[in-house]
């Protein structure tokens, strides 16, 4: 597989785009978005049985739609007192229609009676591309860190404001974009499937 001329971010979530756009932003590619109006975007429910299942439905049903090859991924937060929960819900934790705040607030709950030695977690992401005819290829990193009860910082998005990386004393949602990037689950994903496609 290589670089092609186009790809297509299979994402409707804005943070994320700016993510993938500032962590890809070396890819000899034109990124086609949800944002530019370029003809009908899938709407595809995260239906698959693990995060590479979900990229793929979303990544397939993107490059079959518009006839280039599109990137997605999958990603999640997985807390060790909570059995690695909320996992490939994460994004859905409160609810079908939960906003990031309302996640935010019911993973705090879920954790407030954890002390803090044993709020361990990661972040974990799968980065895939696919081709129209269904050529694939992928990539999944981690991100260890731990939770802290009260968020902090104004970046980032999701769970960033309690999530803090090991070796680091902010949250992810007080480092500046490209520090988070560096570090990032989604930023090793998105380096290594770069690699894998070069």
């Amino acid at each position: 597989m290589t670089f092609p001329d186009r790809i297509a971010i299979a994402s409707r979530n804005p943070g994320k785009i700016r993510e993938i756009l500032a962590i890809c932003a070396d890819w000899p590619v034109e990124w086609i978005t949800a944002n530019d109006g370029s003809g009908e975007w899938p709407d595809v429910e995260e239906t698959g049985a693990s995060y590479l299942e979900n990229a793929s439905l979303k990544a397939v049903a993107v490059a079959e739609t518009l006839g280039i090859p599109a990137i997605a991924d999958d990603s999640g937060i997985e807390v060790d007192a909570l059995g690695g929960e909320p996992g490939m819900r994460s994004a859905r934790y409160a609810g079908a229609d939960a906003t990031d705040r309302e996640n935010l607030r019911k993973l705090i709950d879920a954790i407030a009676d954890v002390p803090g030695s044993q709020r361990t977690a990661r972040y974990r992401c799968v980065a895939l591309m696919v081709t129209p005819d269904g050529a694939s290829t992928s990539a999944e990193a981690t991100c260890e860190g731990s939770l802290i009860g009260e968020p902090r910082g104004q970046n980032g998005f999701g769970y960033d404001p309690i999530f803090v990386t090991d070796g680091e004393t902010r949250t992810m949602a007080e480092l500046s974009p490209e520090e988070k990037d560096l570090i990032s689950h989604r930023g090793r994903a998105f380096r290594s499937l770069r690699d894998r496609i070069r």
